[in-house]
This record gives structure tokens, sequence and C-alpha cells, in this order.
């Protein structure tokens, strides 16, 4: 499987000039998290994500809040918030050095360049034009379609719990050595960290495809964030 076979073909893309107010209208418009950068020709040449916007505008050396925050806490400096966010460009935001793929890329190597590089998506591009784009839930989709797995009921806990622990571990960014599993019966329990809620999600595509598993419990905290992420559910039911 690759890149071309599991990656979003309708990519919502923007300029250089364009504002970190359009910016951020096109994200919340379209449900996305991050826009790749265009030159006039068409070529990628930056992305701006979530985060990138969610730092503050007038640079890291600034103690204030982030500038959308700003907006909304009647602070004295408001207007210079608002200013910055009306006159800001992608080109004084967006990352430059982004990591791309090919087309005939492998799904493995994506979920590994993914791992290595901590990013949480990547433009995929031919003869210097972007053609699609591979996020974790695309590579998410391609696990729940090939890792099917189907359980005995002779199969033991000690074997439940080496089976979810290898579901566990081909999840892009999802270090199982942060992982603690508990299988006793019908029900398995799964907590420790994990960097973000797509990848508590992954966890449970990962764990929906082992079929009479039984009752599945996933909590996972966010270690960057200091914030938890839990969901109890039926294993018939996705979480989102």
């Amino acid at each position: 499987m690759q890149a071309q076979d599991i990656m979003t073909k309708n990519v919502i893309s923007a300029g250089v000039d364009t504002t970190v107010e359009q910016i951020t209208a096109l994200m919340m418009k379209n449900h996305i998290s991050a826009v790749p950068i265009l030159d006039g020709d068409g070529t990628v040449i930056g992305l701006i994500s979530e985060g990138d916007l969610m730092r503050r505008v007038e640079g890291s050396g600034d103690a204030h809040k982030s500038w959308w925050l700003s907006l909304f806490s009647g602070h004295e400096n408001m207007a210079r918030d608002f200013i910055a966010m009306r006159t800001r460009r992608a080109t004084d935001l967006m990352t430059h050095d982004i990591e791309v793929v090919s087309p005939n890329t492998p799904v493995a190597d994506i979920a590994r360049l993914l791992e290595k590089k901590r990013i949480k998506r990547v433009p995929v591009v031919e003869n210097g034009k972007i053609v699609g784009i591979v996020s974790r839930a695309n590579l998410m989709q391609a696990l729940a379609s090939t890792q099917r797995v189907t359980l005995e009921p002779s199969t033991s806990n000690r074997e439940k719990r080496e089976i979810v622990m290898a579901a566990l571990g081909q999840v892009p960014g999802l270090n199982p050595a942060h992982l603690n599993v508990v299988v006793e019966g019908d029900r398995v329990d799964v907590w420790g960290l994990a960097d973000s809620d797509a990848e508590e999600k992954a966890a449970w595509v990962a764990l929906d495809n082992i079929e009479g598993l039984g009752e599945i419990s996933v909590s996972l905290w966010a270690d960057t964030e200091h914030s938890v992420l839990r969901l109890v559910s039926d294993p018939k039911r996705f979480p989102f």
C-alpha cells in the first residue's frame, strides 16, 4: 500500500500572501488542522498548522498569551493583536522546512516518518506539485482495513495481551513502552501516555479490529498538555 492509495486528494491550500485571519477561517470552514502553502507556480513551499497559529504572532519573546486568546480577553493590547492578525501573512508563520513524500512512498515508510519527525501529516508531491496529503487519520483508516484479527474463545488472557500489545505497537506515534495493558477475561484496560487525542483514537481503531476482545477501556494522558483523555465504550462502537 502506498501514499496514493490512502491520501486525501482534495487538498485545501493557501498562497504566501494569505493573511492569518484568512487561514484561520479556512481551517475552521473546512474542519482541517493544517494548510499547505504554495507559491505562484503551485509548488509547495511550506505549511501552517494549528500549532503555528496558536503561537503568538508577535514572536516567542512576548510573555503574553496566544494572540487568538487575547482577542477575547479584553487585554489593553488587544488592538495590537487584532492588527497583527489582519496583517501577518502565511509567509511570516509557515514552517518552511517541511517533509514531503511521493505518491508511491510505502505507507509503512510514512508511518515511520511521522513518528521520527513527530509530525501529524505530510504533503504528497509529484513533479513539485501537491497531489494529496497523508495524515495520521489516513494511516488509521489503512490500519483498520488491513489488520482485522479474530480471537478464538480459548485464547488465554496472556495471549490476548500479547495480541493487544502487538496491535498498539503498530499505531504511528504511540509508544507501547508508555502503556499499561491488563486483560481479564472479556475486559481489556489500557492506560498510559500519548501525544494527542488522535493517538487515543488510533488506539481505539487498532483494538476495534480485534474481534472477540470484549469490553475495552482506554485512558491516555496527553503528557505535553498535562490533560487527561479518557473514553470507556462498548467495543462495537467507535469513539468518534
